[in-house]
């Protein structure tokens, strides 16, 4: 069936679903600014040569148990790891050191750059962990939205094959949060594609659906109950096509695509819990 622009702009304009989506930006800065005041923080570790190429590092009290790498959301046109430094604090309290990663945007760079950005970012991390404070046999991803995405593009990541010396599994496990996994859709969502420049070929390319997960390390999916169809419909199909590893497919049901990022961070959800817990804390 024939599917015009409003079909894919209804499944995928979450700024057109959520008219009130910059309340939660300006809440996000306000929480994020908190917690860089409250944590132990290094801002703009650079982890390669680009200026984009940096990260902030969250460090608990004492060895972190585990080492958690952050990916933001943004439609990978926008946004900055800034913006997300409030989703930090609960596995900091919990043992864990966070890295928030920050990567160059479309239109700039194509989605592919920032993919191979986040893989870098990945290799950053596991060769100094010891730097970060955390074991490097410890390593977990999660992103939200596009973040979702890359992350799990980690999770299907040929490590060896990027840089000599990695192992197959960086990445322990992985929780993508309302993430893209087929962007051929996107590719077809003009608001966005606008800016992303993606045709069908190069859409699948950079999908995690037409790819094996490189590893059997387990992925954890999370969705919000009140998103937009198309959030809902990659969820399931990631779930499908990596059935062999996806052992949690959460829908938390009062989260649309913004506040599911609370839950994310709130230690009292289900959200965080199961974050906590693929980490073992």
């Amino acid at each position: 069936m024939l599917r015009d622009a409003a079909y894919y702009e209804s499944r995928y304009n979450n700024r057109a679903a959520v008219p009130e989506f910059q309340r939660h930006f300006d809440r996000w800065a306000l929480s994020s600014a908190q917690a860089r005041r409250e944590l132990d923080v290094e801002l703009d570790v650079p982890y390669g040569d680009d200026r984009m190429e940096t990260m902030d590092i969250f460090r608990p009290q004492g060895e972190a148990r585990a080492l958690l790498m952050f990916i933001h959301g943004g439609y990978w046109r926008s946004l900055d790891k800034k913006d997300h430094s409030f989703v930090a604090a609960p596995f900091v309290n919990a043992g864990a050191a966070v890295a928030a990663i920050n990567y160059a945007l479309c239109p700039a760079v194509k989605v592919e750059d920032i993919v191979i950005q986040c893989l870098k970012a990945g290799a950053w991390l596991y060769r100094n962990a010891a730097e970060v404070g955390a074991p490097r046999n410890r390593i977990f991803v999660a992103g939200h939205s596009a973040g979702g995405h890359l992350a799990a593009m980690c999770m299907a990541a040929q490590w060896p094959r990027h840089s000599r010396g990695l192992p197959e599994k960086v990445m322990q496990a992985g929780m993508p949060i309302s993430g893209i996994y087929d962007l051929t859709e996107i590719s077809l969502t003009p608001s966005v594609n606008a800016d992303i420049r993606l045709n069908e070929a190069g859409a699948i390319k950079v999908s995690p659906a037409f790819m094996p997960p490189a590893t059997k390390a387990p992925v954890h999916l999370v969705v919000g109950g009140r998103e937009i169809d198309g959030f809902r419909f990659q969820q399931d199909l990631l779930a499908e096509k990596w059935a062999n590893v996806v052992t949690e497919s959460i829908v938390s049901p009062d989260d649309n695509h913004f506040t599911i990022l609370d839950s994310f961070s709130d230690p009292g959800n289900n959200v965080c819990k199961a974050a906590l817990r693929m980490m073992g804390l």
